[in-house]
């Protein structure tokens, strides 16, 4: 146990080392990442639900305030840390805390077959949508959370991935999950292209 992580309940899943940027507007979290900057300290992302909270979340450190408005509003661009379990809420605050475990990876990799088929279905991917952003490199700590995070991938799945302390597991679970969605992909796309190509002048 630590002592109590402030939490911004949000409706995304935050890997470690991947970017987020928010928009701070509410009174509550203004204050909570108001302390952040004066500590120097993280917060705690985690997903929120209709009536409740994830159980896994990650911490995520305040890199840079991008614009400071004159309500107190605030752009900010974080990026997560370490992944933690919610052991017990708090709400003496306004906004929610939580006494929290940290965890890490158990040991071991992910076989060198499978990362390259992970990283050869990314770059299907970015193809597919257009997308300039370029691929990871295969020996990439946690690489499994690096090619996910980008994604447009169902919530649902990224909260599983979050949550699996195996980087074998995790490769396994990117594999699969791109192996099913490159034909959908394809399909949309083909369809986007014939709905275009199939206009009438006017």
């Amino acid at each position: 146990m630590s002592a109590l992580l402030p939490l911004f309940p949000l409706d995304v899943v935050l890997f470690p080392d991947a970017p987020i940027p928010l928009h701070v507007f509410e009174p509550r979290y203004k204050e909570m990442v108001g302390e952040c900057l004066a500590q120097k300290t993280a917060f705690g992302i985690v997903r929120a639900k209709e009536d409740s909270i994830a159980e896994i979340g990650c911490t995520a450190e305040i890199l840079e305030v991008t614009k400071r408005y004159d309500d107190g509003r605030m752009d900010i661009v974080c990026e997560g840390r370490r992944r933690f379990q919610v052991m017990g809420l708090n709400e003496e605050r306004v906004f929610l805390q939580a006494e929290v475990t940290y965890f890490d990876d158990e040991p071991g990799h992910a076989p060198a077959e499978q990362v390259d088929e992970a990283l050869r279905l990314y770059s299907d991917l970015l193809r597919l949508v257009e997308a300039d952003a370029g691929a990871p490199e295969a020996g990439t700590p946690q690489l499994s959370f690096q090619l996910a995070a980008p994604m447009p991938l169902d919530l649902d799945f990224k909260q599983t991935l979050l949550g699996m302390r195996s980087e074998r597991e995790r490769i396994a679970a990117v594999v699969a999950y791109f192996q099913a969605l490159l034909p959908r992909m394809r399909r949309a796309v083909k369809a986007r292209q014939k709905a275009g190509g199939n206009g009438h002048a006017m």
